[in-house]
């Protein structure tokens, strides 16, 4: 994503507490583990966290503002290694992005809202917002990267380099929650290896592709 910055809602009174806030959303997973999506209530995080339930409700507006931010905060962990070549980079956070989904409060607090936002569009967007925008900002600061090294091309086109950027999120994205959560296979350091390869194949191929009218 774009930024580390976690979305607050206007609020007048007291400052928000950090330590509470990381107690509550460690309880948010705890809870997801114990109990599942459906099971999980304001009053047992509250109860788990060691606050009162209404100061979960002056930090977000119900359960599914909470799990996402739940979510969030485990994303904002990974970081874009700088190793000295795009390959290497890109391998690294793969296999970081794949040790994240091994974790159980990860896998289960993923695969609950994903599911819960097939019916619910606000939910959606607050997963596009607090998460997935989020964390294109690896992808932006690997591009960034390449390009200064010469390993990839400077894209003159905004529009197009946006777009390149999302393709290439949602590529990485994708594929490892595809691997890790739906075939439950093994993302390894060959796994890796092979992804990237083909990855930076396809960057190549699009890098020279020439598009109508130029």
């Amino acid at each position: 994503m774009l930024s580390h910055s976690h979305p607050k809602p206007s609020r007048t009174g007291r400052p928000r507490n950090a330590a509470a806030d990381e107690a509550i959303l460690e309880a948010t997973r705890a809870s997801l583990v114990d109990l599942g999506w459906s099971k999980l209530t304001m009053g047992d995080v509250a109860t788990r966290a060691g606050v009162a339930k209404t100061t979960l409700y002056r930090r977000w507006a119900g359960k599914n503002e909470l799990v996402v931010d739940a979510v969030a905060v485990l994303f904002d962990e990974l970081e874009l290694p700088d190793l000295g070549s795009l390959s290497a980079d890109v391998q690294a956070v793969v296999l970081q992005f794949a040790a994240l989904l091994e974790r159980p409060e990860t896998q289960t607090a993923l695969m609950a809202v994903i599911a819960e936002s097939t019916r619910d569009e606000a939910l959606r967007t607050r997963i596009r917002d607090s998460i997935v925008d989020r964390q294109k900002r690896l992808v932006l600061q690997g591009r960034q990267r390449a390009q200064e090294r010469g390993e990839l091309p400077v894209e003159q086109d905004e529009a197009t380099a946006v777009l390149t950027a999302d393709l290439i999120f949602d590529v990485i994205a994708g594929a490892v929650v595809h691997r890790a959560l739906v075939s439950a296979e093994p993302v390894d350091e060959d796994w890796a290896r092979r992804f990237t390869l083909l990855l930076l194949a396809g960057l190549g191929a699009a890098a020279t592709e020439r598009r109508p009218g130029v």
